[in-house]
């Protein structure tokens, strides 16, 4: 029995480390059709979009118009939501207990309601308490133009823009609260030590040594929240923000003809695609070169 176990053991050891593979030739096959793939369905949406020509030529330089209102939108919201977020963090890290309490009612709160929700309290309930107190953003922004005599610059809907800007800074600010948390926290305690027994505050160990290099860890995922708030921008036209979703639905509407209509959304999408696929490859480069880095 012992002999006929060694006998039939090798063979199935070699059935057990030997699995079934897909023959090289196969995996090129497969390679090959993919990129063909790819390559007929670019050609076919092309041919896609040229066979609407008309509502292309017509449509193309609002688009373009509303994707640059779109990107500044989220330029401004990302500037306030960065500051937000900061602040944030230092009060998550704060060795106060009001100021921890605050921050992680602030995280918890904006992170587990939908950020829709958020912007209509902030246009309908906040702009109201405002408007209540005797505050009016377009107002403010009308005389402070004024001073510099370009007040035409403002737009008459400048109180969608302000609180919708300030509700999408105000949500993102709680994610890159914990951006920023865990970035800082990611820093080796024994640095901020040996920076303080050299004779350095509290200050200056935050800013010459924990920011620099908490900074390049965060930097990724802030890129990433970057392009997810191009795409929230959307949520915008709920208040009549002029922006690209506005105007794709704006266009979409009248039209009778499903076809039309279904093209005027794709349209619309290619845009957003257009933002946020450059952002999303460099996201992916700076995660590499920041994880070659450490």
């Amino acid at each position: 029995m012992a002999d006929i176990s060694k006998q039939r053991s090798p063979g199935l050891s070699a059935g057990l480390l030997k699995p079934k593979r897909w023959p090289r030739t196969g995996l090129v096959v497969l390679d090959k059709l993919f990129y063909v793939v790819a390559i007929a369905a670019v050609i076919w949406f092309i041919y896609y979009l040229f066979s609407f020509q008309k509502q292309l030529l017509l449509y193309t330089p609002f688009f373009f118009q509303y994707a640059g209102a779109t990107l500044i939108i989220a330029l401004i919201s990302m500037v306030f939501a960065t500051i937000f977020g900061f602040i944030g963090a230092l009060g998550r890290r704060s060795r106060f207990f009001v100021f921890r309490w605050l921050a992680t009612i602030y995280v918890e709160v904006i992170r587990g309601t939908p950020a829709l929700v958020q912007l209509l309290i902030w246009y309908y309930g906040i702009g109201l308490v405002f408007s209540n107190l005797g505050f009016d953003p377009h107002n403010a922004a009308f005389n402070f133009m004024t001073v510099f005599q370009s007040n035409s610059l403002v737009p008459d809907a400048f109180n969608a823009y302000f609180y919708g800007i300030l509700g999408l800074s105000f949500n993102y600010g709680a994610y890159l609260t914990e951006v920023f948390r865990t970035g800082i926290e990611n820093i080796d305690k024994g640095q901020a030590e040996a920076a303080l027994s050299l004779g350095l505050n509290g200050g200056q160990v935050m800013r010459r040594i924990i920011l620099p290099q908490a900074i390049r860890i965060t930097i990724p995922p802030f890129t990433n929240y970057f392009i997810t708030l191009i795409q929230d921008s959307s949520l915008l036209s709920i208040i009549s923000v002029f922006e690209l979703e506005h105007i794709t639905i704006i266009l979409a509407e009248p039209q009778t003809n499903a076809n039309v209509k279904m093209f005027v959304f794709v349209f619309g999408a290619l845009f957003y695609l257009v933002l946020c696929f450059p952002l999303g490859r460099l996201a992916r480069y700076l995660e590499f070169r920041m994880a070659v880095a450490y």
